[in-house]
């Protein structure tokens, strides 16, 4: 095995690591949601992200199936945090967004994870945050791009 192949199987350690880690911050952080998977939280973060749209696009958007999304959409919905309206082409579909109450939700959750990251990452300059953002993203882009992945996608923002 060359040294660049033993500088990106230790990317992958060190990505696998982080994805872990926010694993286990988004559990805790979510112990006081009742009823809301974490994953119907990230759902709704993306719908505010990109706007109104249907399940399917959700679904496509988010790379998981459509029924997860329903699921999903299901817990949104109970607990207030999304609206349904039928598409205007397609009365039997729906168009989802996110709700006042949503609204709402978001900025609270937002604000308990930018304090984490604060706890976290506080002696990290402004510049570095900056730097290793860009860099994630080229990853990221570069990672979509071989899967075919669709270029909004967002499994775990």
């Amino acid at each position: 095995m060359s040294s660049a192949d033993d500088v990106r199987l230790e990317l992958l350690r060190e990505l696998r690591s982080s994805a872990q880690l926010q694993h286990l911050w988004v559990m805790q952080a979510w112990q006081d949601e009742p009823g809301l998977h974490p994953a119907a939280g990230m759902l709704l973060s993306d719908l505010a992200k990109h706007g109104e749209a249907r399940p399917s696009e959700l679904a496509k958007r988010r790379l998981v199936d459509l029924s997860v999304i329903s699921r999903q959409l299901a817990q949104l919905q109970t607990a207030g945090l999304i609206d349904r309206r039928p598409a205007p082409e397609d009365g039997r579909a729906s168009l989802i967004s996110v709700s006042a109450k949503g609204e709402a939700e978001l900025a609270r959750w937002r604000a308990r994870y930018l304090e984490f990251f604060q706890t976290a990452l506080g002696g990290w300059d402004e510049g570095r945050l900056a730097d290793l953002t860009e860099r994630l993203a080229a990853l990221n882009a570069d990672l979509r791009a071989t899967l075919g992945a669709p270029d909004q996608c967002t499994m775990g923002k």
